[in-house]
């Protein structure tokens, strides 16, 4: 049975930031609280309605925790195993489906009416070769879905490098077009695109090089990576960085570390979000005090409120800036 918890229930709360210069100064404004626990959280999504979707990889499902509800429903169960889920400024869900044990994944990306359920594929392929897993995605205002599909299985056939990398395509699944390959971002992951649209930001994880790097990629007129990488910051050999979102003023929170020792890592990255500046600069790291953390989104009616994705559990913490949200408000 899956244990799920209702918050009202939670009494666990803890310091929720780790200090890298006067508490005044810090981002967030409240502690951060347990809001449901299921078994294994990825993908977290706000919904302009005012609730949160997100994933259950190990269950193959998707889960709609409603505004005010204590407990998330299964939105979507089979879910392709998906990983990554974005709203798009319609109020489609895009999801990246994977393809992780038991060959239940998609492979492909995918556009689901939320009330309807239906899914529609957008692209499942490149070049005639099957995707691998795909992990996470954004999007721009054109609406053009930039998405990761890394490889993270030991048995790496040639057939899985070909298409390892991230890609670009429009909503309707014209135009796809690779914009890195896997030699110049070794294991994409995580991703997020800048308001201005200038600057693509991508986690490189590769636990076995290892390389566990925050990479920005600067884009033309045409959304395609030109120049070279800038370096934002390095992991190092802890655990390296997940998922990520973006605030209103252009900082970014990547989830990454562990509180418990993993193979191929040490323990020198606590759990938590990341906060970096535009320059790389690190801010701040909102501590979440469970393994695995996956991912995050902003949320709530101001948009001031961080959910969280970690091991088991969907966690929340208030901020003093708002994320940057992609649709208009509903009115």
């Amino acid at each position: 049975m899956i244990r799920q918890t209702s918050v009202l229930t939670v009494l666990l709360s803890v310091c929720s930031w780790y200090s890298l210069g006067a508490q005044e100064s810090s981002i967030v404004e409240s502690e951060v609280t347990s809001v449901n626990e299921l078994v294994f959280t990825e993908g977290p999504a706000y919904h302009r309605d005012g609730s949160v979707f997100y994933t259950d990889i190990q269950n193959n499902r998707i889960l709609r925790l409603a505004p005010g509800a204590a407990v998330a429903d299964t939105f979507l169960n089979p879910s392709g195993r998906a990983n990554g889920l974005m709203f798009d400024a319609h109020g489609f869900l895009i999801a990246c489906q994977g393809n992780e044990k038991g060959g239940l994944g998609g492979r492909r990306l995918v556009r689901i009416d939320p009330i309807s359920k239906k899914q529609t594929v957008i692209v499942d392929n490149y070049e005639g070769n099957r995707f691998n897993s795909l992990n996470d995605l954004c999007i721009d205002k054109a609406g053009r879905i930039y998405f990761t599909d890394p490889y993270y299985s030991p048995d790496r056939s040639m057939l899985e490098l070909k298409v390892e990398g991230v890609y670009r395509v429009n909503s309707d699944g014209t135009g796809l077009v690779r914009i890195l390959d896997n030699k110049t971002v070794s294991r994409p992951n995580g991703i997020s695109i800048t308001q201005d649209e200038k600057t693509l930001y991508v986690v490189d994880n590769n636990p076995t090089v290892p390389q566990r790097k925050l990479w920005a990629f600067a884009l033309d007129d045409a959304g395609l990576a030109t120049g070279k990488p800038r370096e934002l910051h390095d992991f190092g050999a802890g655990r390296g960085g997940d998922g990520m979102c973006m605030d209103s003023v252009g900082n970014l929170y990547v989830t990454a570390g562990a509180n418990r020792k993993y193979p191929l890592q040490n323990l020198d990255n606590t759990a938590g979000v990341y906060v970096f500046s535009p320059a790389g600069k690190l801010l701040e790291v909102i501590k979440v005090p469970e393994d695995m953390i996956t991912n995050c989104c902003f949320g709530g009616s101001d948009m001031k409120t961080l959910y969280i994705t970690a091991g088991k559990t969907l966690w929340q913490v208030r901020t003093k800036v708002a994320g940057y949200a992609l649709w208009p408000k509903a009115e």
